[in-house]
């Protein structure tokens, strides 16, 4: 089994899987995308993502107000949805080099598909999985047509109720879909953390039994490291090369060495987990040393009694335990005791 397939495999022992999501960051320049997924590689993250659509698929190319984003705090206000989409796709003749080019650097490859002729088209590349975006985890003919290739299927669930992701899980295991995936996502560009609401994602893989995840859009990696600390098994992240230059997704993503970044600290994280430990690890062997102990401070002749100033809790720990002072006080010395020696049961009646 491969790290794709084992992160469909539920409480599978692989560290987190990464995807960077090229998305429209490749400002519609091929060399650009190639560059992309050469830093993503040298990244170290597990895969590259697409996005296949063309914009007449995705909307109507027209002007009237619902076809324009209005709101004041999104990222492209003011750009009609056609235009938006045109701005973003990857051309579908890129694809083959850009999955080409990655599985060379020994990276996974695959996209997400908007409509039936893009799942059509990703089938001829032989993709390994799909991956549904949020807008479409409603969008049922589209899953039913993803879900009889018989591949694996992460889906994003951005905004969806519990009953809208119960339906679309439904859908995809009723039409041939055996290894699902659910991806934890906040649909706002740029997503604020406190919008994460990260303590779904166990609620999700308890409600579907199903692998659970995050696609995140936050700034920085903190959101990302929680959610792998709480069981999420695969991370997507948008990725540019530099945000200065520009790029549909680019106040959102991951520039390279923020990316590798985010792929070692998430093998931090993973292995931080580890397991149920008391009493200390293999490598705090030595630490105990450093304990306290009873300590001789002012030298005793033998039979003299004990007081507490002749004694105190010290470190390093070479002699009796700290808890058993009141035993020691108020004892005879039953040999001479000097400044430095640790107290063992047998120097004291």
């Amino acid at each position: 089994m491969n790290k794709l397939e084992s992160v469909f495999e539920l409480d599978n022992s692989a560290s987190p899987f990464v995807i960077a999501e090229l998305s429209g960051n490749h400002n519609q320049c091929l060399d650009t995308a190639l560059q992309m997924v050469e830093e993503a590689a040298n990244a170290g993250v597990d895969a590259i993502k697409l996005q296949t659509y063309k914009a007449e698929t995705m909307t109507l190319d027209c002007e009237l107000d619902r076809f324009v984003i209005k709101e004041h705090d999104n990222l492209w206000q003011g750009e009609s949805l056609f235009a938006l989409y045109q701005r973003a796709a990857t051309p579908w003749e890129w694809h083959e080099e850009i999955f080409s080019r990655a599985r060379e650097l020994g990276l996974y490859a695959f996209s997400s598909p908007f409509d039936k002729t893009s799942v059509d088209f990703l089938e001829s590349l032989n993709v390994p999985c799909y991956k549904i975006a949020s807008f479409e985890c409603t969008d049922l003919p589209l899953l039913k047509h993803v879900a009889k290739t018989g591949k694996p299927v992460i889906l994003s669930t951005g905004m969806a109720t519990l009953s809208e992701i119960e339906e679309a899980v439904r859908c995809l295991r009723d039409y041939g879909c055996e290894k699902i995936l659910l991806l934890k996502c906040t649909s706002a560009y740029p997503a604020k953390p406190q919008d994460s609401n990260l303590n779904t994602i166990a609620h999700m893989k308890s409600a579907f039994g199903c692998e659970v995840g995050l696609s995140d859009h936050t700034k920085g990696i903190g959101v990302a490291i929680s959610a792998s600390a709480i069981g999420a098994k695969v991370i997507e992240k948008h990725f540019v090369l530099d945000r200065r230059a520009g790029g549909v997704d680019a106040e959102f993503s991951l520039e390279p060495k923020e990316f590798q970044l985010l792929v070692q600290e998430l093998k931090n994280s993973y292995q931080a987990m580890g397991e149920i430990v008391y009493g200390g690890s293999e490598s705090e062997r030595d630490s105990k040393r450093y304990r306290r102990s009873i300590y001789v401070t002012k030298n005793l002749k033998k039979g003299e009694i004990i007081t507490k100033d002749h004694v105190s809790v010290l470190r390093p720990a070479n002699g009796l335990e700290p808890k058993y002072l009141d035993n020691v006080i108020g004892k005879a010395a039953k040999s001479d005791l000097m400044y430095g020696q640790s107290i063992q049961w047998e120097h004291i009646v």
